[in-house]
C-alpha cells in the first residue's frame, strides 16, 4: 500500500521556520493523518498484518521522526499492548477505538529516571485497596521518563504505567495499569508532568518526567484478561518479558524510518555532487562527484539503502512467521536494528560532511536526522544491551538463527568465524560468561558479531533477489571497511587487494549512479533545496530578507591610526 502523502499540505510545511511547539503541535496533525490515512484496525495491530508493517515503513515516516515516535509508542506499543486483551476485556475496546481515530493519545510509562535500562526494578507501585488501586511514585528516581505526556497540544492521553503490584504488602511482580493522564487542556488529579528541554538538533516534541501522587485507579486498570488475577509469577523475569511482550516488536519495527532516511541522504548528497563545480586552475567547472573523495560516501550510502530496503521486508517476514521460536523473532529484530542503525550512523555524517557547510542546515535534512537518529539507538532497547543479550544467548547455544552458508560469500564467512571464534573463546574461559574474563574479552565483540551476522543476511538476501552487480560489490566493500584485519588476516584479501577491490566496484557503480539514485524511489520525499540549482533558487526566495536605508556614521568607516 503507498501512500501519497508526500503532496498533503501538512508534509509542505517548511519546518524549520515554525517554533518548536508549533513544529510538534505540526507532528501531532500528521500523525493523526498518517492513521486516518491507514485506517488500522486492532487486528492489524495485534497481528502485525502487513497493513501495519506498509505504514511503519512508509518513507513519510523518515520526513519528521517526532511523528514516527509518537506513532510508534501510541500504536505499537500501547494499542499493540491493548489488542490482546480485547476478546476478554471488551471494556478495553472503546479506548482502543479511540486511540485508532486518534481522538485520545496512547503513551507507554515503562523505563524510570533512576533505573533507565534496568526497567525490571522499577519503582512505581500500585498498591491494590478494595475498589481498585493506589498508583504512586515513591521518589523522584522512580518518575517515567521520557514519554510526552504534557496537555500543552490539545490531546487527551492515556498510559500504559508499569507498576509493581502491591497485594497485601506483597510485591506481585510488574503489571502494566491503564491511566489517563490529561485532558484536552490540563493534567488529571496526581499525576504531574515536568516538559524536558528540547534534544539538541532533532524534531521537537514534549518530552516529559511523569509521576503520580496516590493517584486512584478502578479494578479495570489492570491489563490483563483476567482482572481478577493476582498470582505471584513463578518465574519473575518471564512474567515481566510477557508484559512488555510489544517491545520485542517495536525493535523491529523501529529502524524502519532510517532505510528511508538512508536512501533520501544518498539521493540528496548525489544530486547535489552532480551540479555542485569547482574551477580551480582549469576554465571548465568539474562536478564535485569526479573526486573519489566525493563518489565513496555516496555510493556507500546508495549501495547501503538498497540492500537494507530489500533486505527489511524478508527480515521482518521471517520473524513473523508463526512457526518462529519468539527467541529467534526477537533476534531477528536485534540483528535487523543493530544493522541499519550503525549503517545509518556510518552513512549519513560521511555524506552530509562531504556537502561542506549546505550539510550543516536543518533544510537539508542530513543534519537533523543524523541527531534524530541517536535516539532510536535507545527506543524500544538500546543497541548495546540488546547486543550483549543476544550474543550471550548465541554463545551458549540456546538457539540458533538463520545464518547463511560460510561457502556463500565472504561476508558469510566473516560472521560465522566471529561467532565460531567467540565460542572457543568462552570454552577456554570455562564457560564461565558471569567472569572478568568474558566482560573483558567476550562481551566488547557483541555489536561487532551481531552485525557481522546482519551483514550476511541483508547480502545474501540481496544477491537472491538478484540486487546489480555493482550494488552487490560496493555494499561488500563498505562492510569489508569495518573489519579490514579480519579480511586481511582470515579473509586473504590483503589491504591493498582491498583497496583495489573497493576502486574496482566504485568504478563500476559510477557510470549508472544516476539511474540508481532514482531507483531508491525516494525522490518524491525529499526536500532539501540543494538537489538542483534551481529548487535552491526557489527556496532562497522564501526566506526572510533583511533590507534597510541606514548610512553608516562616518567615524565607523574612517581608518584607525
Amino acid at each position: 500500500m503507498a501512500s501519497e502523502l508526500y503532496l498533503h499540505p501538512l508534509f509542505q510545511t517548511k519546518v524549520e521556520l515554525l517554533s518548536a511547539d508549533e513544529r510538534v503541535a505540526l507532528s501531532y496533525r500528521r500523525a493523526r493523518l498518517l492513521l486516518q490515512t491507514y485506517r488500522l484496525t486492532s487486528s492489524d495491530v495485534q497481528h502485525c498484518s502487513s497493513k501495519f508493517w506498509s505504514m511503519m515503513t512508509d518513507p513519510i515516516c523518515s520526513l519528521d521522526i517526532a511523528m514516527f515516535t509518537i506513532i510508534a509508542a501510541h500504536v505499537g506499543l500501547t494499542i499493540g499492548t491493548l489488542s490482546r486483551h480485547l476478546r476478554e476485556r471488551p471494556d478495553f475496546k472503546p479506548l482502543v477505538d479511540r486511540m485508532l481515530r486518534f481522538d485520545t493519545v496512547g503513551i507507554y510509562l515503562l523505563t524510570e529516571r533512576g533505573h533507565g535500562l534496568d526497567a525490571f526494578n522499577i519503582e512505581t507501585t500500585a498498591t491494590k485497596i478494595a475498589d481498585g488501586y493506589i498508583l504512586h511514585t515513591p521518589r523522584e528516581e522512580a518518575a517515567k521518563f521520557m514519554p510526552a505526556s504534557t496537555p500543552s497540544f490539545g490531546i487527551p492521553k492515556v498510559a500504559l504505567v508499569m507498576a509493581r503490584l502491591i497485594v497485601d504488602g506483597k510485591d506481585h511482580g510488574s503489571r502494566f495499569f491503564v491511566t489517563p493522564i490529561c485532558s484536552e487542556r490540563e493534567m488529571y488529579h496526581g499525576v504531574r508532568s515536568v516538559r524536558l528541554p528540547p534534544r539538541s538538533g532533532t524534531a521537537p516534541l514534549d518530552f516529559s518526567i511523569t509521576s503520580f501522587d496516590h493517584v486512584r485507579l478502578p479494578l479495570t486498570a489492570l491489563v490483563a484478561s483476567d482482572i481478577l488475577d493476582y498470582a505471584i509469577p513463578q518465574r519473575s523475569l518471564e512474567a515481566w518479558w510477557d508484559e512488555i511482550w510489544r517491545i520485542q516488536l517495536g525493535t523491529m519495527a523501529v529502524p524502519a524510518p532510517w532505510i528511508s532516511a538512508i536512501k533520501a541522504v544518498a539521493y540528496i548528497g548525489g544530486r547535489y555532487s552532480m551540479h555542485r563545480s569547482l574551477v580551480g586552475k582549469r576554465s571548465t567547472p568539474v562536478p564535485i562527484i569526479s573526486f573519489r573523495t566525493q563518489q565513496w560516501p555516496i555510493v556507500q550510502a546508495t549501495a547501503v539503502g538498497m540492500v537494507m530496503a530489500n533486505w527489511f521486508p524478508i527480515v521482518i517476514g521471517q520473524a513473523m512467521k508463526r512457526s518462529t521460536d519468539h527467541r529467534v523473532r526477537h533476534a531477528l529484530s536485534v540483528i535487523a536494528k543493530t544493522t541499519i542503525c550503525r549503517h545509518f550512523q556510518r552513512c549519513v555524517p560521511e555524506v552530509a560532511e562531504r556537502c561542506g557547510a549546505q550539510g550543516t542546515f536543518e533544510h537539508n535534512y542530513m543534519a537533523r536526522i543524523e541527531n534524530d537518529g541517536k535516539g532510536v539507538i535507545i527506543a524500544e532497547g538500546d543497541v548495546l544491551t540488546l547486543c550483549i543479550r543476544l550474543f550471550s544467548e548465541l554463545l551458549q547455544k540456546r538457539y540458533e538463527v538463520p545464518m547463511p552458508d560460510p561457502d556463500e560469500s565472504i561476508l558469510a564467512l566473516h560472521a560465522s568465524s566471529l561467532l565460531e571464534e567467540n565460542i572457543a573463546l568462552l570454552q577456554s574461559i570455562d564457560g564461565d560468561y558471569r567472569s572478568d574474563s568474558f566482560n573483558a574479552l567476550i562481551l566488547p565483540q557483541a555489536q561487532i558479531v551481531v552485525e557481522a551476522i546482519g551483514h550476511a543476511l541483508a547480502y545474501s538476501a540481496a544477491a537472491r533477489s538478484n540486487l546489480p552487480k555493482p550494488i552487490l560489490d560496493v555494499y561488500e566493500c563498505a562492510v569489508i571497511r569495518q573489519d579490514p584485519a579480519w579480511y586481511s588476516e582470515q579473509g586473504g584479501i590483503s589491504r591493498i587487494a582491498q583497496r583495489r577491490r573497493e576502486d574496482a566496484a566504485v568504478s563500476a557503480m559510477l557510470p549508472d549512479l544516476s539511474s540508481y539514485l532514482e531507483q531508491l524511489n525516494i525522490a518524491n520525499y525529499v526536500q532539501a533545496p540543494i538537489v538542483t540549482d534551481a529548487s535552491w533558487k526557489d527556496y532562497l526566495a522564501a526566506l526572510p530578507i533583511h533590507t534597510g536605508n541606514a548610512i553608516p556614521e562616518a567615524e565607523y568607516i574612517q581608518a584607525m591610526l
